[in-house]
C-alpha cells in the first residue's frame, strides 16, 4: 500500500468542525485506507478563499491529493468549479462523468444538477465533490477509493502523483 498525504476541503456558508458530517466522512475514509489526512479546512463559498487554500496545497509538494466538498451545485453561490478550473493543468472530465453515472443510480436524474469535477496540478490530483454526505460517499466509495490504490487495476492516479508522470 502506497500511503498518500490527502488535504480535505469542505466549502460551506454554513458549516463548521462540528457540523461538517461530509468533510469527517471524507477525512474517516482517507484514515481508514491507511492514507495520512495532510490538512482540513472549511472556507466560505468564495471563489479566491477556494482558490486561495486550494493553491497553497497545489504548491505543497507533499500533498498528493486535495477532496474538495461542497460548492458544485446551481444554487446561490456555489463557485467550486469556477475557482477550480483555472487551477487545473489538466482536467479529468472522466470523474464528473462517472460520478454522475454512478449518482444516478441513487438519486435519478436529480444527478444532473451535480457540477463535479477533477483535475490535475502540480501533480496532485483533485476531486470537487457536492457538499452532501451520501454524495461524498458515492464519490469515495464508487470511483476515488479505488483510484487512490496503487494495487488497483487496470490503472490508477498513485503511480501518476508519486512519480510527477502525467
Amino acid at each position: 500500500m502506497t500511503k498518500l498525504n490527502i488535504a480535505v476541503l469542505t466549502v460551506s456558508d454554513t458549516r463548521d468542525e462540528s457540523t461538517d458530517k461530509s468533510g469527517a466522512y471524507l477525512i474517516e475514509g482517507v484514515k481508514t485506507e491507511g492514507h495520512t489526512l495532510a490538512q482540513r479546512e472549511i472556507v466560505k463559498d468564495d471563489i479566491y478563499q477556494i482558490r486561495a487554500v486550494a493553491s497553497r496545497w497545489i504548491a505543497n509538494s507533499s500533498v498528493n491529493v486535495i477532496l474538495i466538498t461542497g460548492g458544485t451545485g446551481f444554487y446561490g453561490r456555489d463557485s467550486t468549479p469556477e475557482a477550480m478550473t483555472p487551477l487545473f493543468d489538466k482536467n479529468m472530465e472522466g470523474f464528473g462523468e462517472l460520478f454522475r453515472q454512478v449518482s444516478f443510480e441513487e438519486i435519478g436524474s436529480s444527478t444532473i444538477q451535480s457540477r463535479a469535477i477533477g483535475g490535475f496540478a502540480n501533480n496532485t490530483v483533485i476531486f470537487c465533490m457536492p457538499g452532501s454526505t451520501n454524495a461524498c460517499k458515492t464519490g469515495w466509495e464508487k470511483v476515488i477509493r479505488q483510484q487512490l490504490d496503487a494495487d488497483f487495476k487496470p490503472c490508477n492516479f498513485v503511480k501518476l502523483i508519486t512519480t510527477g508522470i502525467h
